[in-house]
């Protein structure tokens, strides 16, 4: 395994890169997103969570805070496209999509955006696979995670297996023990040497895709002064059916159409879309409802 391949030069994707991806899990684009880009998305974040953007439950009134006292009180917004043009306009964004395209399939559509504000001191997200969450029925699922600011291991960034998207199966979850996560259960990777788990150190601008297979978590940021913020967005190919209910938030459904075309066509076009997902604050412990 040459790690090397998976690191996209110049933002030209070559077929190396490609196959690494499916082989490997994940793929590392830097500077895919413009600076401006990134500094007109940590304005938005701000606006989002002071309510300008609309009112979410369980958002705090905002007195005279400055800009860091509000995000400090967040983890995460869950649907931040469905409230801000800003970030639904990110979800097609034509670098991205350009990636997607050739990774994924031609026709791709986008169900979910998350806004991780991750604060100084913030308990990480335990080992997980994206799929777990959102099913698709060909394993087409992927996250693509743009580093707004600079991902270190001091702040909280990822943290990946490579090649642990095959076997492509789920894996068993068990109790968590540690404070590194908010989570109250993980997936246990210790049969992986400690040489097989690598942290993605990125700067800002990065987008980091990764398969709904690939194990995945990040740790607590244990700086003083540094956020770690992140727009990730899940996309599938437009070919497969979504049957997602959001964990029995919504009504069981063998293809959720409350989607995003961003690249090609759909397949499922006659049957319309919905608007059923509503944004939310994520909790500071995520509970998993489903069995372990």
């Amino acid at each position: 395994m040459n790690l090397n391949d998976g690191n996209v030069d110049n933002k030209k994707i070559k077929k190396k890169n490609i196959s690494f991806y499916h082989d490997y899990g994940y793929l590392i684009v830097p500077d895919l997103v413009p600076q401006e880009d990134i500094a007109a998305l940590k304005k938005e974040t701000v606006e989002i969570f002071r309510g300008n953007r609309g009112k979410i439950e369980g958002l705090l009134d905002v007195n005279n805070e400055t800009d860091e006292e509000v995000l400090k009180k967040y983890v995460a917004i869950h649907f931040p496209h469905k409230i801000s043009p800003l970030i639904k306009k990110f979800l097609s964004n034509k670098n991205i999509t350009k990636v997607l395209s050739k990774i994924v399939s031609p026709n791709v559509k986008c169900m979910q955006s998350m806004l991780f504000v991750k604060a100084p001191g913030k308990a990480g997200q335990a080992w997980h696979q994206d799929e777990y969450y959102i099913p698709t029925r060909d394993k087409s699922l992927v996250g693509a995670w743009i580093a707004v600011d600079d991902a270190t291991v001091e702040n909280g960034c990822l943290w990946l297996i490579p090649g642990s998207n095959k076997p492509s199966y789920m894996r068993k979850r068990v109790d968590n023990t540690s404070d590194e996560y908010a989570d109250e259960n993980t997936i246990d990777v210790s049969d992986y040497k400690s040489n097989e788990i690598i942290p993605v150190e990125v700067k800002s601008g990065t987008v980091v895709f990764f398969n709904g297979y690939t194990l995945h978590s990040s740790l607590r940021n244990k700086t003083k002064d540094c956020f770690r913020t992140a727009l990730v967005n899940h996309y599938m190919s437009a070919e497969s059916m979504l049957p997602w209910d959001q964990d029995g938030k919504l009504p069981p459904t063998e293809d959720l159409r409350d989607i995003v075309m961003v690249a090609g066509v759909d397949p499922y076009d006659y049957k319309g879309t919905v608007d059923v997902n509503k944004p939310y604050l994520r909790p500071e412990v995520l509970k998993i409802i489903k069995g372990l």
